[in-house]
């Protein structure tokens, strides 16, 4: 089964909420794929007073390759008690219009077993590539710094046609905007 190395930092939660106050110790994180044959992986307990729990550990886990969802669920009181889960889709961090191995900042809003909004968690991913190796978006060779490049110079942008330039821009409806008369 092919998967992906992801590297997944679990930051901090805000606005928890257990029985109608607010949560600031004794929770955790457990992070999995959607997917039925997925190890569950959970940072340590947060301790600390003070304004919301912050864990900033990160996590390595190997996603499946069919996997579309990573769900990242806040626990307290040794898994007794889920505090609010969030489905964050795969494609938030795979591929697209920035390099692999780009780092993503992330903050999904956490709904507890009834649906109802409890807080946010802040999460950092980012897909591990190794340097050399190929990137699936367009084959191209990864450099040092990250960045997808055709040739020895890192370029940014939307790969042009024949791969061979870099287009950068953002295309624009002009017809939605109404004409200026003077």
């Amino acid at each position: 089964m092919a998967t992906r190395s992801v590297e997944i930092t679990v930051l901090s939660a805000e606005n928890l909420q257990s029985n109608r106050k607010p949560l600031k110790k004794n929770s955790f994180v457990t992070v999995r794929t959607d997917s039925p044959v997925t190890k569950e992986y959970r940072t340590a307990e947060t301790d600390c007073e003070g304004g919301g729990p912050k864990w900033n550990e990160m996590i390595v886990m190997e996603v499946p390759a069919h996997a579309k969802n990573l769900i990242v669920e806040v626990q307290c009181q040794n898994g007794a008690r889920p505090i609010g889960a969030a489905s964050i889709p795969v494609t938030e961090f795979t591929g697209g219009w920035v390099p692999e191995s780009y780092l993503h900042f992330l903050s999904y809003r956490l709904r507890d077993e009834r649906g109802v909004r409890n807080g946010i968690v802040n999460i950092s991913v980012r897909m591990k590539v190794e340097e050399g190796g190929t990137s699936s978006m367009y084959g191209r060779k990864l450099l040092s710094s990250g960045c997808a490049s055709t040739s020895s110079q890192a370029k940014w942008g939307y790969p042009a046609v024949d791969n061979s330039a870099v287009a950068t821009g953002v295309p624009v409806n002009w017809k939605s905007y109404s004409r200026v008369q003077y």
